[in-house]
């Protein structure tokens, strides 16, 4: 093994950490070579594996993605491609509509103009969107896979031109709260079954383009509220809390038992 490395030189040559490296392997993207005592060591072809991995993600690719082509798999690069592009093409917007709009507030600064409080107040209305948005991916990382990751991205950029997500985050908000008002409440009663139906349509929307990954996932998450609701993570607000979800969940199985 004299031209292969050992796991601390490719995590130095590749800024990699030994610890990526060993999940890498367990994800089967990179097979080391082993020595008589079962230490890992890097051979040329391993290592253009890791640097082909480094590459694709890059290019914005997961690992479940990667883990695909790695595999030999079939996928539609080209679906995979054009969500990617349109995904950093909608963060790409994002950050510019922030930057003219600072660029704009340092200008009358500069000027010594007074910031009004409208403005002042659509200044932090935005950076709670930005936080919220980084506390539900904190969120969503512990429990939707690669795979539905990947799914929802797809999900997303397939949305139609005027989708409007602040409206449907409302309808949730509203459903949410009137649920809430309204226990406790027997689960196999008319108001309730009413209320799930109502619940149920405005899910729809979702389901009809989530794939099992993602429903799982979602399920796993809000199944799991208590322990992110109600803490700095309960500003990733979905518009209900999980004594409403689990009473939707009850109001299902109530009518499963019909």
């Amino acid at each position: 093994m004299t031209e292969s490395l050992d796991i601390a030189e490719v995590a130095r040559r590749t800024g990699l950490t030994a610890r990526a490296l060993r999940f890498y392997e367990a994800r089967g993207l990179v097979t080391p070579l082993r020595t008589a005592s079962g230490r890992r060591h890097y051979g040329p072809a391993e290592l253009e594996r890791v640097h082909q991995i480094l590459a694709l993600k890059r290019a914005g690719l997961s690992l479940a993605q990667i883990q695909r082509i790695a595999a030999g798999r079939r996928l539609d690069l080209r679906a995979l491609i054009a969500a990617q592009i349109a995904s950093l093409a909608a963060q790409a917007r994002e950050i510019a509509d922030a930057r003219t709009r600072l660029s704009a507030i340092l200008s009358r600064i500069d000027r010594s103009e007074p910031i009004d409080v409208a403005t002042f107040c659509s200044l932090i209305r935005d950076g709670e969107n930005t936080m919220n948005t980084q506390t539900w991916r904190t969120i969503t990382d512990r429990y939707l896979t690669e795979d539905a990751k990947d799914d929802f991205t797809t999900a997303h950029a397939a949305l139609p031109a005027d989708f409007d997500q602040e409206r449907y985050a409302a309808r949730w908000a509203d459903l949410g709260a009137r649920i809430k008002d309204a226990l406790p409440l027997d689960p196999a009663g008319e108001e309730a079954q009413a209320l799930l139906r109502e619940w149920e349509a405005l899910l729809a929307p979702f389901q009809s383009v989530a794939t099992p990954a993602m429903m799982q996932g979602v399920t796993r998450l809000y199944g799991d509220m208590e322990s992110w609701h109600g803490t700095g993570e309960g500003k990733a607000d979905p518009g209900f809390d999980a004594a409403v979800f689990r009473f939707i969940q009850e109001a299902a199985r109530a009518r499963r038992a019909d």
